[in-house]
């Protein structure tokens, strides 16, 4: 991915903006896993949620890319 998204004359690069996407999704996710009990089967959570964000951030560049 390469180029930025120009917003009112401020340059985010789309690294940026697509790692704040998986960001927000991970963060959802995580509190629906979390509301679900499914953390009990996880033998460690915080190697989990890493995993889950570079997942999910692997799925915004895949869907951001032209």
């Amino acid at each position: 991915m390469t180029g930025e998204y120009n917003i009112d004359g401020v340059f985010l690069s789309s690294v940026l903006v697509s790692a704040v996407m998986a960001l927000v999704a991970a963060f959802v996710l995580r509190r629906v896993l979390s509301w679900a009990g499914a953390y009990r089967f996880v033998w460690h959570p915080a190697l989990f949620d890493t995993a889950l964000f570079v997942i999910l951030w692997a799925a915004a560049v895949a869907f951001v890319r032209p």
